[in-house]
C-alpha cells in the first residue's frame, strides 16, 4: 500500500445535455452546485457539501454513444426509506439493483446496507445507500428491508 485510501473524493460521468444534467442533480437531488467551466462543457457540484467530494459532470455533445456508469450516494438510514416515495414523486422511478420497480429500500445482505437505485437523465445508475448496523446474513443478496427487520435468515 503506498498510502490508505480514506475513501472516494471524487467521481465523473458524461453527460448529454449538461444544462439538463446540472438541473437534474442541483434541483431534483439537492447538490450544490461549485463550478462552471462553460467552454470545456463541464459542471462540478459538491457531495454533499463543500471539501467532501466532487461529482463531475462532462457534456459529450450528440454522439450516437454512452456508457451507463454507476454512483452510490451515502446517506441516512431514514433518508433512504423516504427516498423510494421522494423519487416517485419526481417522476423518477427507484429499482432493486437498477432491475425492477421497488416500493421499499433492499437490503445488500452480505454488506449489509439498506439501498435504493434509480436513473439519472442519462441513464446512468444512482443509488441511495446506508450501512446497516447488523452482522451480514446468507440470505438472498436483495431482500426488502421489511424482510431484512423481520429477521430474515
Amino acid at each position: 500500500m503506498i498510502v490508505p485510501i480514506r475513501g472516494l473524493y471524487e467521481a465523473h460521468l458524461t453527460v448529454r445535455d449538461l444544462d439538463r444534467s446540472i438541473a437534474f442533480y442541483r434541483d431534483v437531488l439537492g447538490l450544490p452546485l461549485a463550478h462552471v467551466v462553460k467552454d470545456r462543457n463541464v459542471a462540478f457540484f459538491w457531495v454533499p457539501k463543500p471539501d467532501t467530494a466532487m461529482l463531475g459532470l462532462w457534456g459529450v455533445g450528440t454522439a450516437p454513444m454512452s456508457m451507463r456508469l454507476h454512483i452510490a450516494f451515502n446517506v441516512a438510514l431514514e433518508d433512504v426509506e423516504r427516498s423510494v416515495d421522494a423519487l416517485k414523486a419526481a417522476g423518477l422511478t427507484p429499482t432493486r439493483n437498477g432491475q425492477e420497480p421497488i416500493d421499499e429500500p433492499v437490503v445488500l445482505s452480505w454488506m449489509p446496507a439498506a439501498s435504493v437505485y434509480f436513473d439519472d437523465p442519462d441513464g446512468h445508475s444512482l443509488e441511495f445507500i446506508s450501512m446497516l448496523p447488523e452482522s451480514p446474513r446468507k440470505v438472498p443478496s436483495f431482500i426488502p428491508l421489511s424482510e431484512w427487520r423481520a429477521g430474515a435468515t
